[in-house]
């Protein structure tokens, strides 16, 4: 994580406009795909241009959740010209699409990864933002009964589990 990036401190949530939940689970159900189709317009925009296809390159080099600011200061160390509202509105659409995936720190600020396509959920560090998939098919099974018992369908949810990890744990 870069020196400018701010721990997480609290519980955070994910993107939570269903329309929008809805689109992302869509878009990786019908997706095997791990890197962005960054010249399908639909996915980054009117046009696969040299700066959108910046944007989706560096989120396939990062392990951890980084915000738009983050995410253009390292174009800006790579020497790549790609203004900031661009950056923003590449992740905006990569999260549409099911792309890349969205958390929101206690402060509000979204932050953004490129994930594997299948569901599941983060554990995310409160000190570096080092972020593990982790599968939880106790949580799916637990999802599925709850809904049905009180009638609801095409239920979806989100967990996020934030702790610290071994190395912030234990600094040397």
């Amino acid at each position: 994580m870069t020196a400018t990036a701010m721990p997480f401190t609290g519980d955070t949530m994910t993107n939570t406009d269903q329309s929008s939940a809805v689109r992302r689970a869509k878009a990786r159900a019908g997706s095997q795909v791990s890197v962005p189709a960054v010249g399908n317009p639909a996915v980054v925009g009117a046009r696969p241009t040299r700066q959108r296809k910046a944007v989706a390159a560096t989120l396939g080099t990062l392990d951890d959740f980084r915000s738009a600011q983050e995410i253009h200061a390292l174009l800006r160390n790579r020497r790549e010209d790609v203004g900031l509202s661009t950056v923003y509105r590449t992740l905006q659409a990569l999260a549409d699409a099911g792309e890349i995936d969205v958390l929101r720190r206690p402060d509000g600020e979204s932050v953004y990864r490129r994930c594997s396509t299948g569901h599941h959920h983060h554990l995310v560090c409160r000190g570096c933002g080092f972020t593990v998939e982790i599968e939880g098919p106790t949580v799916e099974s637990w999802a599925s009964r709850t809904a049905q018992s009180h009638g609801f369908a095409e239920i979806e949810h989100t967990l996020e589990i934030f702790g610290t990890c071994a190395t912030c744990a234990n600094p040397r």
